[in-house]
């Protein structure tokens, strides 16, 4: 199905998809912020209950992700409007790397969520033409995590992949120190499937992703709008959050 490009259509169901990340996403920083403050004590760099969940939430989005840009393209998308968003992601993420900078210094943010959408959003717009092999490209992505560690332990010389700008691809063998780090490995693989499943679900089942459905009202409308702001509400949400527990620390002596 294809919308008029010059009258896009936001299929609700995605932004829905996208404010549920960005809640889950919302009380994962407020606990990490509460460990910051020491408020409480937990490991969120090795604990699996946080890493995983943490693994959830990025993939949420960038499935999310993924799905839109399905919409987007079957909408006639063309490369002004697409540049005009993308230069929005990519401000975005430099302004994450300075703000994490100030605060955190030494494991400052050089390549987070922000900084892998922006470069993932334009493989994705240069292969959405792969049609069916976008799903074995994704499981190849998401398999370079782990055969990584062998290949570079076998191959000495690509020791090198993981300092930092290189370590970029997400082909490496340790984990950077730094405060979010979402490589295109293994992360264009979760990404590629969502647009994998937005482009069929589009062909054959697009009232999944409410192509036919009433307006949203409510509650739902409510999530609805959140979904579509999420790039603001992401720039936004970890300054209230800290500023609040701050006031809390500073209030309590």
């Amino acid at each position: 199905m294809v919308f008029p490009p010059t009258y896009p259509r936001r299929l609700d169901r995605i932004d829905l998809l996208r404010a549920v990340a960005m809640l889950w996403m919302t009380a994962y920083h407020f606990c990490f912020d509460l460990d910051h403050f020491g408020l409480i004590h937990e490991n969120f760099a090795r604990d699996p209950f946080w890493t995983w969940q943490r693994s959830a939430i990025v993939s949420g989005f960038l499935f999310t992700a993924g799905l839109s840009q399905a919409v987007a393209l079957s909408q006639g998308l063309d490369w002004p409007r697409f540049w005009r968003r993308w230069s929005q992601v990519a401000g975005a993420a430099l302004l994450v790397s300075a703000g994490s900078a100030l605060m955190f210094p030494n494991t400052f943010i050089y390549f987070g969520v922000l900084h892998g959408i922006a470069v993932m959003l334009i493989v994705v717009r240069l292969t959405a033409g792969w049609g069916g092999w976008l799903w074995p490209a994704g499981a190849l992505a998401i398999a370079a995590k782990f055969v990584a560690p062998m290949v570079i332990a076998a191959i000495p010389v690509l020791e090198f992949i993981n300092a930092p700008g290189w370590n970029a691809l997400g082909f490496i063998s340790r984990l950077p120190v730094t405060e979010d780090y979402v490589p295109l490995l293994p992360w264009l693989g979760v990404m590629w499937w969502g647009l994998a499943a937005g482009q069929w679900a589009l062909r054959h089942r697009p009232h999944w992703l409410g192509s036919d459905g009433a307006p949203a009202t409510g509650l739902k409308l409510g999530l609805v709008v959140m979904g579509r702001w999420s790039l603001s509400y992401y720039l936004l949400h970890q300054p209230v959050l800290i500023g609040l527990l701050a006031a809390v620390v500073w209030l309590r002596g």
